[in-house]
């Protein structure tokens, strides 16, 4: 098939196909077989990556273009937080051009297709979810996410497992058995190497992108790490951890050390988050936002009085916080009712 054509099958080979054309019916949205817009926007991309395209499309790589893939993820959330959705549904459309034209990129060199990404993702929804496409049972968010991540588990280890005999098939000279003085012409060398190669992909957390912010990397190390079965008993423990990291902090003498134990007690509080079913990223993201709309209202209140908030002393600004606090009460009263 050529790169970034895509065939309007529906769901392929996945067991569950008539299963999905069942529940489709009465659900609003798009349906199996009509993604007519889907396929033509795959197609303009494909056209602007084409010899004759854009030049500028035609150049980037996927390197060159990685960062847009984690502002346009940004702004779509900002859109959501807002509670925008026309804004929302532009900003899904500019995720959604980072996820095609990387496609494209990929079907370009020979690498994958869009229909690869879509089938692959498809592929791995159904085989998370066995409580809708299998036997399993959940009736429960909780139940769901355990099943999530006993599923993925299994995955790691099917990939680790298909590492090492890779690793093993290429390490292994031709002729079977190493002789003597293979040892010093490296053969062994490449072996072992092969062989380290398959224990770095079987890496519990080597899927947690460092690229994540830190919160969020934190969380999913966290999580990972739980679902083997390296927890705390009970959520006073990880409290009583938090305690132990901020007197460690208290009691580091260099600014590195401080810097160190710093994030001890942030992980430590991430924990505590994931016990109480908080996403520390979403809590702190809101506590900037709130912030930042307090901080507009000091500067509104400010330059209403004919001042500058930088001209204010600091009992002076300290009265407009307040303000600003009042004033949101009063907002999320009204928006309550």
């Amino acid at each position: 098939m050529a790169g970034g054509e895509v065939r309007a099958e529906g769901v392929r080979d996945c067991g569950c196909g008539r299963f999905l054309g069942q529940r489709d019916k009465g659900r609003k949205g798009a349906r199996m077989g009509e993604h007519k817009e889907f396929d033509e926007f795959v197609a303009t991309i494909a056209a602007l990556r084409a010899p004759d395209g854009c030049p500028w499309d035609r150049e980037q790589t996927h390197a060159s273009i990685a960062h847009n893939m984690i502002e346009e993820a940004y702004e779509a959330v900002d859109a959501i937080e807002a509670g925008d959705a026309a804004h929302l549904r532009e900003e899904l459309g500019d995720v959604l051009l980072q996820v095609v034209l990387q496609s494209q990129i990929a079907a370009d060199a020979g690498e994958f297709t869009i229909d690869d990404v879509c089938r692959d993702v498809n592929a791995k929804m159904v085989r998370r979810h066995p409580h809708i496409f299998g036997n399993a049972q959940a009736s429960t968010p909780e139940e769901v996410a355990g099943i999530w991540d006993a599923v993925k588990l299994r995955e790691r280890e099917a990939a680790a497992g298909a590492a090492s005999v890779a690793a093993l098939t290429i390490a292994e000279p031709a002729g079977g058995e190493p002789a003597e003085d293979e040892f010093a012409s490296g053969t062994d060398g490449a072996r072992a190497s092969a062989i380290g190669v398959e224990m770095h992909l079987a890496g519990l957390l080597d899927g947690v992108p460092t690229s994540f912010p830190a919160l969020m990397q934190a969380q999913k190390i966290s999580r990972k790490v739980v679902a083997v079965g390296f927890e705390w008993p009970d959520e006073a423990s990880v409290w009583a951890k938090v305690v132990e990291e901020i007197e460690e902090f208290k009691a580091a003498e260099t600014p590195e050390d401080r810097e160190l134990e710093f994030g001890d007690i942030l992980f430590a509080l991430v924990n505590v988050a994931r016990w109480n079913g908080v996403d520390a990223e979403s809590a702190l993201r809101a506590t900037c936002a709130k912030f930042r709309n307090r901080w507009a209202f000091m500067e509104g209140a400010a330059w209403a009085a004919g001042k500058r908030i930088e001209d204010l002393s600091t009992d002076e600004q300290e009265v407009l916080w307040q303000q600003a606090k009042a004033h949101e009460r009063v907002q999320n009263q009204q928006e309550s009712k």
